[in-house]
């Protein structure tokens, strides 16, 4: 039986063409080269693994990007150009590396990339995956993006907290650097920023009653509740913590929305209730009731967006959200806190905006699809069912 016959060539693709200047061996000569005419090609995220072809990820789908396959050698040119020499090491002592990579295109243009490099298996043997997502040299704007009016409106509270959650690759970070924009832009004062890596920068926005200063984590200080504390030292009106991922973090930032700063986080979860429940359950038991009572106290707006595949190409940003107004915070905090979960789920409802709204809203634009649209459909059955089972067995 014969075997098919693969469209892959060298420099065409049966849907993307892969790199016409792909060298013989990777050096890291090469490197910037390479990355540029990924961007150009349109690629949000390039991935480079040992073993395997480069690949192009375009409008959410995997694309081959070289012909050859990367060996030992090529994956250490571009660690070593990307982090330094002691990058290996790193890797070899279990540790992963965030970090943000610049091109300089020219005396105007650079182009920005946040890149992870982790030690992986492959075929037996110790080898590495790099991920690098691209990133705009100019924040977009909430327009660009069509982030809703409502989110736009309670985007900044005078203090308290703003959580801006979703799954890894969901577009959180692109959400709150066109949110910082707007703010920036509007003249909010001295705004403080935690990040790791670093990936968008404001260098274009100016505005004389604004100031922004971004610390990188951990070069500049070792954690996010590192840099709440230092934030509360520097008196900002604006503090964005990267993620809010602990115990310590999520405290100090609860404590700043306290103190009378506005302060922006993200969480890596899916759906208000979800939020609420995951940042409940950080803390000790012994401690959770006077935490879920301050949590509930300063928290103004959570946002949860994905990002889905668009007919016709691209993808478009499903969102659920729920403002926290005075009266919603009322009437949880005069409730036990264990039924947070099921009371939010039903407010997002009547007062804000479900997952599952959204994607109709954009199905029946002729946004997506029906199988993704139905995939919110029962995602929302199934959240639903989970929480209505978990209150009953509380009670």
């Amino acid at each position: 039986m014969k075997r098919p016959v693969s469209l892959l060539k060298k420099g065409i693709d049966d849907v993307k063409e892969t790199w016409p200047d792909e060298p013989d061996r990777f050096t890291e000569n090469h490197i910037d080269a390479f990355l540029i005419w990924c961007v150009d090609k349109g690629s949000s995220d390039v991935t480079f693994q040992s073993n395997r072809r480069v690949y192009n990820e375009i409008s959410g789908v995997l694309y081959p990007a070289t012909y050859r396959s990367l060996d030992a050698a090529d994956m250490s040119s571009l660690v070593t150009k990307l982090y330094g020499p002691e990058a290996l090491a790193r890797l070899a002592g279990g540790q992963d590396i965030d970090i943000s990579y610049e091109i300089m295109v020219d005396r105007f243009t650079r182009k920005r990339f946040r890149v992870n490099i982790t030690a992986i298996l492959v075929e037996g043997r110790d080898g590495i995956q790099v991920t690098m997502r691209s990133l705009p040299t100019t924040p977009p704007t909430m327009q660009d993006i069509f982030i809703e009016q409502d989110i736009i409106d309670n985007w900044h509270p005078r203090q308290g907290l703003v959580l801006i959650t979703g799954p890894t690759g969901s577009g959180k970070s692109t959400l709150l650097a066109a949110g910082n924009r707007m703010l920036l832009e509007q003249g909010c004062g001295k705004m403080l920023t935690y990040e790791a890596p670093i990936e968008f920068v404001y260098d274009g926005i100016r505005a004389n009653r604004s100031l922004v200063a971004q610390s990188e984590i951990p070069r500049h200080l070792p954690d996010f509740a590192a840099g709440v504390r230092n934030a509360l030292r520097r008196k900002p009106e604006i503090i964005l913590v990267g993620e809010a991922r602990d115990r310590e973090t999520m405290s100090a930032a609860i404590e700043a929305g306290q103190t009378g700063h506005t302060v922006y986080a993200t969480v890596h979860t899916t759906g208000v209730a979800a939020t609420i429940r995951r940042m409940v359950s950080t803390f000790e038991p012994s401690e959770r009731s006077e935490r879920a009572y301050s949590l509930m106290e300063t928290l103004r707006l959570v946002v949860t967006q994905t990002l889905v595949p668009k007919i016709g190409g691209g993808r478009v940003g499903l969102r659920e959200w729920l403002v926290f107004s005075e009266d919603i915070r009322e009437k949880l905090l005069n409730m036990d806190f264990e039924r947070w979960s099921y009371e939010v789920m039903q407010m997002v409802k009547t007062k804000g905006r479900t997952m599952e709204a959204s994607a109709r809203r954009a199905f029946d634009a002729g946004e997506i699809d029906k199988r993704h649209y139905m995939t919110y459909v029962q995602s929302s059955k199934y959240q639903q069912e989970a929480v209505a089972e978990t209150e009953e067995a509380g009670l």
